[in-house]
């Protein structure tokens, strides 16, 4: 799962002027803030292991990243925009 979201990203910056504009720019925008959300708790998730506290930030945060990218694959299959907000 780590190379191929560290790949993913790099294609969304790379592409993300491409499709400016369109529904996919939301797309990219939502992949994009999964990533680094999802790396800032996962860090915080894997310092704070050592007490108990840090496994449950692990599962709340995999859990997180799961439902984003349902919602995303169902949205996108349904040609709708991400909302953003």
């Amino acid at each position: 799962m780590g190379i191929t979201a560290i790949v993913a990203i790099i294609m969304n910056y790379v592409k993300k002027d491409d499709l400016a504009g369109t529904f996919l720019e939301s797309h990219f925008r939502w992949q994009i803030r999964t990533f680094w959300f999802g790396l800032l708790w996962g860090v915080i998730g894997a310092i704070t292991s050592v007490i108990v506290i840090g496994w449950f930030v692990l599962i709340a945060n995999a859990i997180w990243i799961i439902y984003r990218i349902v919602k995303g694959w169902l949205r996108l299959n349904d040609n709708k925009p991400m909302y953003t907000a």
